[in-house]
């Protein structure tokens, strides 16, 4: 109620309205003229088949045999005739086959013994079944299918994963006559029901990370954002508390507030709390950047790819996604969320090259880059957390330094982490979800260059380079002695320019490492024993 009256306020002091749309799993429920359409009944099917080394046939998953068995091994015909060996990420569709289904797509798994790889840091067997069931579902898409039968490809989670991620597509903006029908999903003939349901929540939390990444700026605002927050998570029994301008000012989170200025669009911050453990449970704590538009403040960005920077924010959507899957799979911990949210934008107002702001804990920032804002909220939600909530573990997201992305590209999440269990943890979270992790290093030689200065404790920019690991660094002076976990995911969060997942749309933004923070919670939340 609270929070509501809050909300309420800040509309009417804004004059903000807020949008509301039907959405799906896979996106945007399509809406016809006619109503749901005359086609709405075409069913398409997707089994798999595994790579033979002896022969070029083709061998069927279990699920995939007993169908051709049904149709007397027309299937297998099919297959042997259109070229026999289907290879790993291959796909092969089939009309007309069968009066059950439209189509019918025989998708690639690669070898059935498929698993870790250890120099790829990645379980290539739960890979190639997400690459296998994305393309399938990306081709009867294609075809026009309205409803999708897909067997479990011998992993019903994974294959749930990248068959809804490949069929999600961000179309609030286009006229309805445009939008794109997304077919529904379901499960054909696995008993696995439970494992397939969990793989479509941690996809549909991912979807929800992107699309709040990839909305226009000036349809997410920290206003909308919070906005969307309330209406994805309280009906979930999360408990959401967003606070004004007055509030962030009352308890005197400078840093954020010198970031906040330069805007017209007022500050939010955001505190989210899941409670799915004892009440005397220490939590972990989660923030995320919330920078809902980046122009890089004085030290202005250039004009080409600045759009992209409306997805500043990923960190704070991918919190979002993250708490919603911990609440639909019940985890038994207790999680706090802090988002700070702001514009970073020049203006008259804005903060200037060598202004000096004191953070939370008293210490003293010099402001050398104004397109380095990301740490210095984050710097104050840090400290704020820490004193409110008394973590056992502390986890941020933030889209810190163009760096991580010239050194790692889209290939992995850049992690900072000093503690080497906790690192463990991360690492076998990217391993399962295929959405993997680098240890980088946080050293004090990189300190050195934030702290180093005699007219101010630390320095926002620092010298030399290195500027993943300067970043790092000055979040580290704002984190007490606690197991702390840093994702730098410039590289991984924003916009998906290379097809390094056949199951992320090109072009769009990606709602990494949605998948692998739940994983993490999941770990942390039942741990297991090591095999």
């Amino acid at each position: 109620m609270k929070m509501s009256v809050i909300l309420a306020g800040l509309r009417r002091k804004y004059h903000i309205t807020f949008r509301y749309v039907v959405r799906t799993l896979g996106g945007v429920r399509n809406f016809s003229a006619e109503g749901t359409g005359q086609c709405d009944d075409k069913k398409g099917l997707i089994v798999g088949v595994y790579h033979n080394e002896e022969t070029a046939e083709p061998c069927f998953t279990p699920s995939g045999q007993k169908y051709n068995d049904k149709l007397n091994g027309k299937l297998f015909d099919l297959v042997k005739a259109a070229g026999g060996e289907i290879r790993r990420g291959g796909a092969r569709v089939f009309n007309n086959i069968d009066n059950e289904f439209w189509s019918v797509a025989v998708v690639g798994l690669g070898n059935e013994k498929l698993g870790y790889n250890e120099q790829e840091a990645i379980d290539e067997g739960l890979e190639a079944t997400r690459v296998a069931a994305g393309i399938g579902a990306q081709r009867l898409l294609s075809e026009g299918v309205k409803r999708i039968m897909i067997e479990g490809l011998g992993h019903p989670e994974q294959a749930a994963e990248g068959s809804a991620l490949a069929l999600w597509r961000y179309q609030d903006n286009k006229s309805r006559d445009q939008w794109i029908q997304i077919p529904t999903l379901e499960l054909f003939d696995e008993p696995d029901a439970e494992s397939f349901q969990r793989g479509l929540f941690k996809a549909e939390c991912q979807n929800l990370a992107r699309r709040l990444s990839d909305t226009p700026a000036n349809q997410m605002t920290p206003l909308h954002f919070a906005q969307e927050a309330v209406n994805e998570l309280c009906p979930c029994g999360i408990k959401v508390e967003v606070h004004d301008r007055d509030w962030i000012e009352m308890k005197k989170m400078a840093a954020f507030m010198a970031v906040a200025r330069g805007s017209c669009e007022p500050p939010i911050f955001l505190e989210i709390s899941y409670c799915g453990g004892p009440p005397d449970q220490k939590p972990f704590l989660i923030v995320g950047k919330g920078i809902t538009f980046d122009s890089g403040g004085l030290c202005i960005k250039t004009c080409a790819g600045m759009d992209i920077y409306r997805a500043d924010m990923c960190g704070a959507a991918c919190i979002v996604g993250a708490i919603r899957a911990a609440a639909a799979l019940s985890l038994p911990i207790n999680i706090n969320c802090c988002i700070p949210l702001c514009e970073n934008m020049p203006s008259g107002m804005a903060m200037k090259c060598g202004d000096l702001v004191m953070g939370l804990n008293g210490k003293s920032i010099m402001i050398e880059d104004t397109d380095n804002e990301g740490r210095l909220i984050m710097a104050d939600a840090l400290v704020y957390g820490q004193s409110q909530y008394k973590p056992r573990l502390i986890i941020d997201l933030a889209s810190l330094t163009p760096g991580i992305r010239s050194a790692l590209g889209a290939s992995a999440s850049g992690v900072f982490c000093n503690s080497q269990t906790m690192w463990s943890q991360v690492r076998k979270a990217g391993v399962i979800t295929g959405d993997r992790v680098w240890r980088m290093p946080l050293w004090k030689f990189y300190t050195r260059k934030v702290t180093d200065y005699h007219s101010h404790d630390v320095n926002n920019r620092g010298w030399g380079y290195g500027d993943p690991c300067l970043g790092a660094a000055f979040l580290n002076e704002f984190v007490n002695c606690v197991d702390w976990i840093h994702f730098d995911i410039t590289g991984v969060g924003m916009l998906c320019h290379e097809k390094v997942y056949p199951y992320l749309t090109s072009g769009r933004m990606t709602g990494r490492p949605t998948r692998t923070l739940i994983q993490l919670l999941y770990q942390l939340a039942c741990p297991q024993p090591e095999k």
